[in-house]
């Protein structure tokens, strides 16, 4: 789960790994929302932006950290900074809140390794039916020429 308790951490964890991100770590932006709002909209800074070190991140592993980088492109800066924004809600620590759930998440992702595919052979019936199907189609055509005299 994600979670920031008082010791400034965040811990990740898939249920067999677990990662540690310490809150200094985590650098935040606010900025004005856009959207609805009323005359209040436009005094308070609700919109809330977590940016993080991807690329140099001590506290993932290497494997983590490399496909966190590959997953994540859209959300990379030039620099390997992943930056996740939200303004769903209205007030600033909902938005936090939902930014550090979606930080979660995506190294929640990240921890567990991509399954190898499987190669498969295609049953021996399909290859037999497949011909069978050629072969009855050519005497299909074969009984429409003229016989040879």
């Amino acid at each position: 789960m994600g979670s920031m308790p008082r010791h400034g951490q965040i811990r990740i964890g898939d249920g067999v790994r677990e990662i540690v991100v310490p809150a200094d770590a985590i650098g935040w932006q606010f900025a004005r929302s856009g959207g609805p709002g009323g005359q209040h909209v436009n005094r308070t800074s609700s919109k809330a932006v977590l940016r993080f070190d991807a690329a140099g991140a001590a506290c993932l592993p290497a494997d983590v950290r490399a496909r966190l980088l590959a997953r994540e492109r859209s959300r990379l800066t030039d620099a390997g900074e992943l930056v996740i924004s939200c303004q769903v809600h209205r007030d600033q620590g909902r938005n936090v809140a939902e930014c550090l759930e979606r930080f979660a998440e995506t190294i929640r992702k990240a921890l567990t390794p991509p399954r190898r595919r499987k190669r498969t052979k295609p049953p021996r019936s399909a290859a037999t039916n497949r011909l069978d199907t050629k072969r009855r189609r050519g005497d299909t055509k074969r009984m429409r020429r003229r016989p040879n005299d």
